[in-house]
């Protein structure tokens, strides 16, 4: 009994470390794009205090630039609120196909927790884990990535007018980059995968200049597209359910973690 609880301690602890090692190029990305971020809230009127809270509460850059443009428009709080709110619907959609990844037993604690590692990037590399998801996994990315977040918003306040305005737009790219380096490996492995991200790609730039199309905004957009195109996939490609008896468990688990398999051999 006491050997099982050591083996799951340290499998939970190098899930962690593994979490938060996946976790870095999101951090890097993340610092680049929160350093805008911050530079246009100073502008706004935002300090550092501020825009550190908004980005610990919200780890959104598209809800974030709407908010503070909407308080530079000297906008409500309500608008701010129903604005934000409508371009993070995704997140809903996330959550929801991220439970198929859930263990029946997890407890609610771990779900409410899961549920505020909620990004575009977390959600990859945790709807990627072969198995069940465990969340440590998930709390080492959201850690090292929330907290690159968190420290660009606050130097880009704190950057406030020195940089120029190019400077702060190429920052922007970083997201971009982010993006291509989360879907450019599994798509290279199953082609299927490439072919839905092309024409994903398609079809969002069909919605930009389609007349009626174009008018949707882009929070329903990517919801609108993300239930046609995960519908549609999902019938035509639909995932097998992968065994987890305890004996593959077992496996996946020593062949994870060099550490076990050293102590597998001793025993």
């Amino acid at each position: 009994m006491l050997l099982m609880k050591k083996e799951e301690n340290m499998l939970s602890n190098y899930t962690f470390v593994r979490g938060m090692r996946d976790g870095i190029p999101i951090c890097l990305g993340y610092f680049a794009v929160s350093f805008a971020l911050g530079i246009a809230g100073r502008g706004v009127g935002m300090n550092a205090v501020q825009a550190f809270v908004m980005s610990l509460t919200m780890v959104a850059s598209a809800g974030q630039f709407a908010a503070i443009t909407l308080i530079g428009a000297g906008a409500g709080i309500i608008e701010m609120i129903t604005t934000t709110i409508v371009v993070n619907l995704r997140y809903l959609l996330m959550s929801c196909s991220l439970t198929q990844k859930l263990s029946p037993e997890m407890k609610l604690l771990h779900r409410l927790a899961l549920s505020y590692c909620m990004t575009d990037e977390i959600f990859g590399l945790s709807i990627s884990v072969d198995g069940f998801l465990r969340p440590v996994y998930t709390y080492g990315i959201t850690i090292i990535s929330v907290s690159g977040w968190c420290l660009g918003t606050v130097l880009g306040v704190v950057a406030g007018n020195i940089l120029p305005a190019l400077v702060t737009n190429a920052l922007g790219v970083a997201m971009y980059g982010m993006f291509l380096a989360i879907i450019i490996p599994p798509a290279k492995k199953n082609h299927f995968l490439g072919a839905l991200v092309a024409v994903s790609m398609a079809a969002s730039g069909l919605f930009s200049i389609l007349p009626y199309l174009k008018a949707i905004s882009s929070g329903f957009r990517v919801i609108i597209l993300t239930i046609l195109i995960a519908g549609i996939a999902a019938v035509i490609h639909p995932m097998e359910e992968s065994g987890d008896n305890p004996g593959q468990t077992e496996s996946i688990r020593t062949s994870e973690n060099p550490d076990m398999k050293k102590e597998e051999r001793n025993r």
